[in-house]
């Protein structure tokens, strides 16, 4: 994939001349057959499991990757349709940037989760904490490495003051197509 876009960034301009494609490296399932009524965070879910069928030509990649405990899915809101650059998300009754929130409907359609990674048996990852709607293309899968990935925040933004009751809260059909 080329990117066109260097030349114009000494101008201040970026432009991008190629589409940007993404190939899905398998599937993620899960118990999770409609939107409304899934945990709005992986760490939401209460243990919820589910697996990731890798397909056969991405299986290699697997390698070592039963060394870690948590696993970053990255993957394509594929129920998603459009998108709204003002949201009203799960936590809030205020209208927000989609860049300030998690909501499923953005620009680009990709979404992370991170996901306990109990085993694997040859091409199916076994995981818990899952988030995310049955069928959900695949795009990537990184190692979660905590002292890489876990961070002191300082501000927390409009969600300051909304995460205490969180486990009372679950998907609806507000970014539904």
């Amino acid at each position: 994939m080329i990117f066109l876009y260097n030349d114009y960034r000494a101008q201040g301009i970026i432009k991008m001349k190629n589409k940007i494609e993404f190939i899905p490296i398998g599937v993620i399932r899960s118990p999770f057959k409609d939107i409304a009524g899934m945990p709005i965070q992986a760490s939401l879910s209460g243990g919820v499991c589910g697996t990731v069928e890798i397909y056969p030509e991405f299986v290699e990649g697997l390698k070592s990757l039963d060394g870690f405990s948590h696993i970053y899915l990255i993957y394509n809101f594929h129920l998603s349709d459009g998108y709204s650059l003002e949201v009203k998300p799960f936590l809030d009754d205020a209208v927000h940037g989609v860049f300030a929130t998690r909501a499923p409907k953005r620009p680009n359609h990709i979404g992370v989760s991170v996901v306990e990674l109990m085993r694997i048996e040859n091409s199916i990852l076994h995981i818990k904490n899952v988030d995310i709607i049955d069928g959900t293309p695949l795009l990537d899968i990184k190692p979660y490495v905590r002292k890489f990935d876990c961070i002191e925040t300082r501000k927390e933004g409009w969600l300051s003051g909304k995460t205490g009751s969180l486990n009372e809260h679950y998907s609806d059909d507000r970014f539904g197509k």
